[in-house]
């Protein structure tokens, strides 16, 4: 049952977020993502100065005359948003939880492909794939996704990525673009093969979502701290220097394991924090990617 609290945040996502698409994402979006294949349309007569690759043999030996096949640009596309629901994106230190970003990042992207006619699909998921919504347009059906992502209860709290990349690969029959939202707290060696599968199949986008207190522990003094995903509870010495330099380490280097599994997959990244405007980098990455497609 919808609260009026929920339809509230609902409605107020669905403003901000559409008109962030009509003044700079929906243009953005088309040019990066629409014509990037050709689907069979019809044969037709060989014509003089079509290209002999394009000659379909079988019926040409049928009729008995050269015909070519036709190919058009392939307009409708699908979107489908993989979002982690775990117990860490339930965290923010700054102005609002990771998740709360989450769900406006899918709205935008959501509003950006139905805006070009486009599908939008929504899987999410933690240890366990606890939601699938099969990609639909329309305003309704986006609002439904936004809906789910405020208000869906997971039944777990671990995080399982292999497990979720493996889904999308079972249930999307077409290549889609594939936008992968987590903080990635996962080693990334136990999805780094899913993750290349994905993006061979699909084109694979993955937002990274942080926060400034993950890795930035302040001399604070004794602190109690529950992992979110284990409910584990630890009393740490935020006065000792040693401790917070070992703190510091281990998440540079898995920030480093992180960056590698991206590069050699080919997965393009975004980086969001929730101490930031998440328009700035999500419009440098549509700049630069549409950059890249000219080259």
């Amino acid at each position: 049952m919808l609260t009026s609290d929920l339809m509230q945040k609902i409605r107020h996502i669905e403003i901000r977020t559409r008109k962030l698409v009509n003044e700079n994402y929906a243009g953005e979006y088309q040019s990066v993502f629409k014509g990037r294949g050709m689907e069979f349309d019809e044969v037709r007569p060989y014509m003089h100065g079509d290209e002999i690759r394009t000659i379909d043999w079988n019926v040409t030996a049928r009729t008995g005359e050269p015909y070519v096949k036709r190919y058009v640009e392939e307009r409708e596309l699908t979107v489908m948003l993989v979002v982690d629901a775990s117990g860490s994106e339930e965290f923010g230190s700054v102005s609002r939880f990771k998740r709360e970003i989450a769900a406006e990042l899918a709205a935008v992207l959501s509003f950006a492909a139905i805006t070009n006619n486009d599908k939008v699909g929504l899987l999410i998921f933690t240890d366990k794939v606890e939601l699938i919504i099969p990609p639909r347009k329309g305003r309704r059906h986006v609002l439904r996704v936004i809906r789910e992502l405020l208000a869906f209860q997971p039944r777990s709290k671990g995080t399982d990525i292999k497990l979720a990349l493996e889904t999308v690969n079972q249930v999307l029959k077409r290549r889609s673009i594939v936008f992968l939202v987590s903080d990635f707290i996962s080693k990334p060696e136990l999805f780094r093969r899913e993750l290349a599968v994905t993006n061979r199949r699909h084109d694979l986008i993955a937002i990274d979502l942080s926060d400034p207190f993950e890795g930035d522990i302040e001399d604070v003094g004794l602190l109690t701290i529950q992992d979110p995903e284990t409910d584990e509870v630890v009393l740490i010495d935020t006065g000792d220097r040693a401790w917070r330099r070992d703190f510091a380490e281990r998440i540079h280097q898995h920030a480093i394991a992180k960056a590698n599994a991206f590069t050699k997959t080919g997965v393009d990244l975004i980086r969001i924090s929730t101490s930031e405007d998440y328009t700035v980098p999500l419009t440098s990455f549509f700049k630069q990617r549409a950059k890249r497609i000219r080259h």
